[in-house]
């Protein structure tokens, strides 16, 4: 019975990730399909620049706490061990970038993989969100952010001694980098889109004019 409900669940957790918010939220609100402007990602950063930064915020947080909540599901139904909120955890992120409303494509999971860090360990997430804000400054670039703080969280969860959580920490390194192939491309060209703040951003903006 534990397993059949285990199974289930994890079912849910994925479906949870799959939610396709951004596609939702601009066919329902604006009559656009996100996937059709921009970068074509259907995550907060491409929401924010075609929809603007009330459908933004919107997208993140759903996208943000699908991830908390799946991971939370071994803790609301008693399931046993810490360790199966990790699993719990990867089949939200999973069912993001890969979601069955979507045809099994879908975003870049970085909001959901947030998520499932405050659901996992909130000490960890606080060191975590220590490491990410810093570098947007820094880069003014979610994608480029994105790429360096995986790593550093990796290097991070090395001293919690928690073996699994590194484990689910160097596979969102493999994910993170999957599928941010394209922005990889862009960034080594010089043509990745910015946030208009931050220390690249200004100092852009100062040497083009």
């Amino acid at each position: 019975m534990t397993a059949f409900k285990i199974a289930s669940l994890l079912i849910l957790a994925y479906l949870l990730g799959s939610f396709p918010t951004g596609v939702i939220v601009g066919k329902t609100f604006f009559q656009r399909d996100i996937r059709d402007y921009g970068s074509g990602n259907i995550g907060t950063t491409n929401t924010f620049r075609v929809l603007g930064p009330r459908a933004g915020v919107f997208v993140f947080l759903i996208d943000f706490f699908k991830g908390t909540i799946a991971t939370l599901l071994p803790v609301f139904f008693k399931l046993g061990p810490h360790w199966l909120c990790l699993i719990f955890g990867l089949a939200a992120i999973l069912g993001h970038a890969f979601s069955i409303f979507l045809k099994f494509k879908g975003g870049k999971a970085v909001a959901t993989s947030a998520g499932f860090l405050l659901g996992y360990n909130l000490q960890f997430f606080g060191i975590c969100t220590l490491i990410f804000f810093p570098l947007l400054f820094l880069t003014s670039m979610v994608s480029l952010t994105s790429l360096i703080a995986v790593v550093l969280i990796f290097i991070a969860s090395l001293f919690f001694k928690d073996l699994a959580l590194s484990i689910m920490a160097g596979t969102l390194i493999i994910l993170i980098y999957w599928s941010h192939r394209s922005n990889i491309k862009r960034i080594i060209s010089g043509k990745e889109n910015m946030v208009p703040f931050g220390i690249y951003y200004w100092y852009k903006t100062k040497h083009q004019k």
